[in-house]
């Protein structure tokens, strides 16, 4: 590539719109449940029906990419996010939000599958990993900047600011899209639907793409997982505001950024099987820790929930870069598909556990249920590289 980083910006920024829509509304959550009156569990779902958007659509864009070409359907997907972050405005209802977040979702997806599909497109695996390091940055650290900016806008001006902030967002990105954005795919057109299926097909049959693949997803699902419980917990559970919510979450950004900072150096030197031995452990000993904290000191703030999430954001960043770049790698010819599979096992495990966390917080009166599904879910993830991915 002639400007590599030009183009890795506008990547990073298309696949941060959808985790910053993401995550965005999430401090306003409680506030939305006095608005409409609705109970937690149904307010839950303009996060859990989101990561059930963005899993499903992965599944569609992926292989359209494939056979259409990456730059039309990443500026068609930038396009639907536009227009349904500014249809939330209207909603009168719960259940109007949650149908505008979940066709907001389906847009939103297309900077995350896409990106790493033309970067997969232009390097090869151990390079592809540092440069999907910078763009996973973009998949995690943005939720984690999202709720401070969702709560100082809902606290100042109320959730619909929040819309109107991912419509512009979004919208400046469709622009820098058409400008820049080069078709990466050698080829396009032939395929369909029947290409597909023999893709995934081949694809689900390899234990190593599985093992890569499902140590991305037990990885994501945890995160989504903290950032569906965390809000509960120390807005509702501790008292504390959505912006101190916020601030803590900055924090747990920045250790991710330093951890995709190592991915970035390291990757290209010690390879994506190394880079992963080392975060799936390290994320397990930090859940470990955060359970015997949440055991010794069940009514403490929040520094008992997010100093041990800030040990494992550091190690996800730099692992979880190198299980994508696994799993696109193990048949190049398929990147499109490979990377829709692999977000959809991301997302759709993270709209199941986001879900779940929200039904076992309501009836718990300290965090101790959500730390024990991060320690779980980090597990799974150590136990399905080690049995899955071959030496």
């Amino acid at each position: 590539m002639e400007h590599p980083w030009r183009l890795l910006s506008l990547l990073i920024s298309a696949t941060a719109v959808g985790p910053t829509s993401l995550n965005i509304l999430a401090p306003a959550l409680p506030g939305l449940v006095v608005t409409f009156g609705a109970g937690t569990g149904t307010v839950q779902l303009t996060l859990s029906l989101y990561l059930l958007g963005m899993a499903i659509s992965q599944l569609v864009l992926g292989p359209l990419s494939d056979r259409f070409g990456r730059r039309p359907v990443m500026l068609a997907g930038l396009a639907l996010t536009v227009v349904a972050s500014f249809a939330a405005l209207a909603a009168s209802s719960i259940t109007g939000l949650i149908v505008a977040r979940t066709f907001q979702a389906f847009g939103a997806t297309a900077g995350i599958v896409i990106g790493r599909a033309v970067i997969r497109d232009l390097y090869e695996r151990d390079r592809a990993a540092s440069m999907i390091g910078w763009v996973t940055m973009a998949m995690v650290v943005a939720p984690m900047i999202a709720p401070l900016i969702g709560g100082t806008l809902d606290t100042l001006l109320g959730w619909h600011a929040i819309f109107v902030f991912i419509g512009l967002f979004a919208a400046a990105v469709l622009a820098w899209t058409a400008a820049w954005l080069p078709e990466t795919k050698a080829r396009t057109g032939g395929g369909g639907l029947g290409h597909f299926i023999a893709a995934a097909i081949g694809l689900l049959a390899d234990r190593t793409f599985l093992g890569y693949a499902l140590v991305a997803a037990f990885n994501s699902a945890m995160f989504f997982t903290f950032i569906g419980g965390a809000p509960h917990v120390v807005v509702t559970m501790m008292h504390r505001s959505s912006a101190e919510y916020g601030i803590w979450f900055l924090a747990i950004s920045l250790a991710y950024m330093i951890g995709n900072f190592a991915a970035g150096r390291w990757s290209a030197r010690y390879g994506v099987d190394a880079m992963i031995r080392g975060g799936v452990a390290v994320t397990v000993l930090g859940a470990a820790l955060g359970i015997v904290w949440a055991l010794l000191e069940p009514h403490a703030g929040p520094a008992v929930i997010m100093m041990p999430q800030m040990i494992i954001g550091f190690a996800s960043g730099f692992m979880l870069p190198n299980a994508i770049a696994g799993a696109v790698s193990v048949r190049p010819q398929a990147a499109g598909a490979a990377s829709g599979i692999t977000g959809f096992l991301q997302f759709g495990l993270g709209a199941a556990t986001s879900q779940l966390i929200g039904h076992l917080l309501e009836g718990s009166a300290t965090a101790l249920p959500l730390a024990a599904i991060v320690l779980v879910l980090c597990a799974c993830s150590l136990v399905a590289f080690f049995v899955l991915v071959r030496k």
